[in-house]
């Protein structure tokens, strides 16, 4: 970081993605979402994606991808990677975040277990491209504020657990 009056916050909302420099933090916040930061320690470059749902339930006539579901938030973190960038994703320091159950009086009686579909979506996604997280917090109940540091790649949670 060249200087603390130049970072640039960016918030994160649901089905977004950002890319930028080491002048750079972002921040969100989860509950049964998933967000995962990539970060180059030596480039000082990184991203984060938040996504709602593990992929759609059917297709769509648009041929854009769509931040709001977990292997095309991903698809677009890895056209900034590869396109945009020119970097490799095996580079990267990878972290994963979220996937809380929000309502978990509710889950015990149905089977949809968002966040737990969530958190499974992202980490098969990550391992059929050979791509190993560094670091994660995933499931649990409640939900999680997080900011992300690019100049340094430090992630920083908080976890506000449910009572329910």
């Amino acid at each position: 970081m060249d200087n603390p009056c130049d970072i640039i916050e960016i918030f994160l909302q649901p089905g977004e993605y950002y890319f930028s420099d080491r002048n750079t933090r972002i921040r969100t916040v989860l509950g049964s979402c998933v967000a995962i930061t990539f970060w180059h320690p030596h480039l000082l470059i990184g991203g984060m994606c938040h996504f709602m749902l593990p992929s759609r339930l059917k297709a769509s006539d648009s041929s854009e991808l769509d931040g709001r579901y977990g292997d095309e938030a991903l698809s677009l973190m890895l056209h900034e990677i590869y396109n945009s960038q020119g970097t490799d994703p095996a580079q990267y320091y990878i972290k994963v975040f979220g996937g809380g159950d929000m309502f978990p009086d509710t889950h015990k009686r149905s089977n949809l277990k968002i966040g737990e579909r969530n958190v499974e979506r992202a980490l098969v996604l990550l391992e059929q491209l050979n791509l190993t997280v560094t670091a994660h917090h995933l499931g649990g109940k409640g939900h999680r504020s997080l900011i992300f540091d690019i100049w340094n790649g430090h992630v920083w949670l908080k976890h506000a657990p449910t009572n329910a």
